[in-house]
């Protein structure tokens, strides 16, 4: 007898399977009846393990318009006026703000975030109000917490101290900035001294790592030597990247195999770099978007980050990370089915090894998984479809009724959903 069991449905690799739950586990994957507290039918559905995003920035969040627009739409702007909001943000709002977003994220099946939290404040506000929402969502959300000193660890005079208490005040990984400090000596001291920091403290650690459009910005590559150094390989992540988008060929075919021999995985943020990166650019624009598809061929592990929603450096977002693998398999021009399939376990599968969770759609796993009204992976990324069920650690915590449109055509369908096989492979 199982709690739960989610039938019929179409799983990521193709097989169709019922998924029987006990408790926060999946129990069981096959033919398995129906004998279950409950029964949710998925016949001709995907279902899929619940969507992962491992860059994101929840103490921003929905902060959009206060206390002012980034008229530029420049990254440099908005860090200037995310330094304005936070002079006059409460630990109230932005714990308000965030869980708002986590409820956004329940009904889309984002069920896991790494969030980048701002240690350049001596009250350490956002540590405070992030660490909150942690302990009210752990029942349905894995969120975990990186101790990111915004200004630069050496450029802001208190960001080194504060991230260290944020660090003793519970937060979860190491974070980085090194493109952002005064100068690109004090950008390589900055990585070696955070590598140690999380060495010696057996955590994670994640970095910004040269978001700009300069290719002599080059700390992935001091990066690399000092996990390798402090012995951090398959814990060590680097958000953006996109530098690496305007370096010489030469240099990258280099710098690749060094990144892979590290461990490290690359977060690009493809939403937010196809709109901040460029900015300096007439014609040719630069797309601001890493070398995905070289990174992966080395089997460095790559995944899809949403990185901001409704701040002072994104407009939009609408906490779907189909939208974020739609951007990107446009900007990386994955368009083949191999390809968009690799981009939709981007945002499910290879998110969840960046973050280290237990994961996947197997007996024994946590019971986090989504029902979408699509067929398969490629066409849940062309139709980015309702989630017709959200199941966290074993609990329903969102439903939705399929939506169909209703046509008024004479001699047409009644109804359409835009649903379509593809040609068999």
């Amino acid at each position: 007898m199982f709690d739960l069991i989610v039938k019929g449905g179409t799983l990521p690799d193709g097989r169709v399977a019922d998924v029987g739950i006990r408790g926060d586990r999946i129990a069981a994957i096959g033919a398995l009846g129906t004998e279950a507290g409950r029964v949710i039918e998925a016949t001709g559905d995907l279902v899929s393990p619940a969507f992962v995003d491992p860059h994101f920035h929840m103490d921003a969040t929905l902060s959009y318009g206060l206390p002012r627009v980034n008229a530029s739409g420049t990254l440099l702007e908005g860090i200037r006026l995310w330094g304005e909001l936070k002079e006059i943000v409460t630990v109230e709002a932005m714990a308000e703000r965030a869980l708002a977003y986590c409820d956004w994220a329940a009904s889309m099946g984002l069920l896991a975030v790494r969030t980048h939290v701002d240690v350049c404040d001596d009250r350490l506000l956002g540590v405070e109000a992030m660490l909150a929402v942690r302990e009210k969502v752990k029942g349905w959300m894995d969120l975990q917490l990186v101790a990111f000193p915004q200004d630069g660890l050496y450029r802001d005079p208190t960001a080194r101290a504060n991230l260290l208490r944020a660090l003793d005040m519970g937060v979860d990984v190491v974070g980085g900035i090194p493109h952002f400090e005064r100068t690109m000596a004090d950008g390589a001291a900055s990585v070696r001294d955070l590598c140690e920091i999380a060495a010696d403290r057996g955590l994670p650690i994640d970095f910004h790592c040269d978001e700009t459009d300069d290719p002599l910005s080059r700390h992935i590559e001091t990066y690399a030597a000092e996990v390798l150094r402090t012995g951090l390989q398959g814990r060590a992540a680097a958000g953006h990247l996109t530098s690496m988008h305007s370096m010489d060929n030469y240099y990258v075919s280099k710098l690749l195999p060094l990144i892979a021999e590290a461990g490290i995985a690359a977060i690009p943020n493809p939403l937010i770099n196809i709109v901040l990166q460029g900015r300096h650019d007439s014609f040719p624009k630069r797309r601001g978007l890493t070398r995905v598809k070289e990174m992966q061929a080395l089997g460095i592990t790559v995944g899809w980050g949403q990185d901001c929603v409704l701040d002072p450096w994104y407009s939009l977002g609408t906490a779907d990370m189909l939208d974020v693998a739609f951007m990107g398999l446009h900007v990386a021009q994955m368009t083949h089915p191999d390809e968009m399939r690799r981009c939709f376990d981007m945002v499910t599968a290879e998110n969840a090894k960046i973050m280290g969770l237990d994961y996947g759609l197997r007996e024994g796993a946590v019971a986090s998984l989504v029902v979408l009204d699509a067929g398969n992976p490629v066409e849940a990324l062309r139709l980015r479809p309702d989630r017709l069920c959200v199941i966290a650690k074993g609990q329903v915590v969102s439903e939705k009724a399929r939506n169909d449109a209703r046509l008024g055509l004479p001699g047409r369908p009644a109804t359409v959903r835009r649903r379509h096989e593809l040609p068999p492979r």
